[in-house]
């Protein structure tokens, strides 16, 4: 991937231009957005790590939403539905692979049957085809599920977000921006024309500055003035790995039925990769660390900040059993095959291995419920990205755009 790293920047005096903050795909996104809007803009994207896109934004199944579950007329809704069609169109333009495999949410007991048929409204009313099925079109979907109704999507895709990173970041720097790798943003100042931008490198000066730091989101905002009474709280999810002779099972993406009660997670399911690996998950336990490298890594700072929060606890009180569940079926290998087989039950426990993890930057408000949607703030000349859980990186261009249009908004 084309970089520039620990490399000193001039900044232009007449048009300083703008500072992506963050080297995820929606960072990424944004400043191409940004030079999609005004290609003669000064445009940098500072990312602390060696390479771009190595969080969230690559620890993910890669699943492209269609936009069936979220709130109708909520960011999450437009943003997924009209980014998904952008993100395809710059995969193909840019050799990024996309497998338009598509989605079958499957019900397995009469009890689900009513949350099915309101997430087919839901998707209809999103602009989502969807067709309702019965037992025997199912199996013709997916032959070794076992299911009493189904929803298929024929929308829904796979792609690599990690390949998509790479290729923004180079279509950013062919287009005259700059990606800076390794260095680390320390302190915002704004000055009212001028936003000064403190570095591990150098101190930059912006027009504006644009922060989508992720799990970082909320510190780095109180830090530049913003009121955030909410709080990141992390979330670790972990899949499984099914074995290459028993991929067959599953032929795209296999879906339950949302629970609904507030919690945004779309519950264990199994996903078929563009590389042909068949991905089982993911969960979602509280996780010891915003940036794990380890599953069970603990950073004391970020355990303090989540234990410390009262959200933390009135969420967990919440939700007691669904946490419980969790931390079980994290632990207990079988207790996660046996959901996974109440759809699929020809996996068998000598069929799966645990695979990789990543961390979900979940904002939680004080009262503990889960902010849902894609969450936008900001104060002067500096936007921020606070809330970009899933489906995010589907609506990453739509988001990017959004923030494109912020910025244009602050500096006239």
């Amino acid at each position: 991937m084309p970089s520039s790293s620990n490399r000193r920047v001039g900044v232009s005096r007449r048009r300083r231009g703008v500072v992506v903050v963050g080297g995820g795909i929606v960072g990424l996104a944004t400043a191409y957005r940004l030079l999609e809007a005004d290609p003669d803009r000064p445009v940098t994207v500072l990312e602390r790590e060696s390479r771009v896109g190595t969080h969230q934004s690559s620890r993910n199944s890669g699943v492209l939403h269609a936009g069936l579950y979220y709130p109708p007329g909520s960011r999450k809704a437009r943003w997924a539905v009209a980014g998904k069609r952008a993100l395809e169109a710059f995969c193909d333009q840019h050799g990024v692979p996309v497998v338009r495999s598509g989605k079958v949410v499957v019900a397995v007991d009469p009890s689900e049957l009513e949350g099915l048929r309101r997430l087919a409204e839901r998707a209809r009313t999103n602009g989502v085809e969807v067709v309702e099925l019965d037992a025997d079109q199912v199996a013709e979907h997916e032959p070794h599920v076992s299911a009493i109704a189904g929803l298929w999507s024929p929308g829904t895709a796979v792609t690599d977000f990690g390949r998509v990173c790479e290729a923004l970041a180079a279509v950013v720097q062919a287009r005259g921006g700059r990606v800076l790798t390794g260095v680390v943003m320390h302190h915002l100042d704004d000055r009212g024309e001028v936003v000064r931008i403190a570095t591990s490198e150098d101190d930059l000066e912006a027009d504006a500055v644009v922060v989508c730091a992720g799990a970082q989101a909320d510190r780095i905002a109180r830090a530049s003035g913003v009121d955030v009474p909410e709080r990141i709280v992390p979330f670790r999810g972990s899949w499984l790995r099914l074995r290459p002779d028993r991929a067959h099972l599953v032929r795209g993406n296999i879906y339950p039925v949302p629970v609904g009660g507030g919690l945004p997670f779309l519950g264990v399911h199994l996903t078929r990769r563009v590389d042909g690996e068949v991905w089982i998950g993911p969960n979602a336990v509280l996780a010891g660390a915003r940036d794990a490298a380890r599953p069970w890594q603990v950073d004391p700072r970020d355990l303090a900040a989540t234990l410390g929060f009262a959200g933390t606890w009135r969420l967990g009180g919440r939700h007691l059993d669904v946490a419980a569940g969790e931390v079980w079926r994290d632990a207990v290998l079988r207790a996660t095959l046996r959901r996974v087989q109440a759809y699929v039950p020809r996996i068998g426990i000598d069929d799966v291995r645990r695979g990789p993890f990543g961390v979900r930057a979940q904002l939680v408000s004080a009262d503990g419920a889960l902010v849902d949607d894609f969450e936008v703030r900001g104060t002067g000349r500096i936007v921020h990205l606070l809330n970009a859980p899933s489906p995010a990186a589907t609506a990453s261009l739509s988001i990017g755009a959004a923030l494109a249009d912020e910025v244009a908004t602050r500096t006239g």
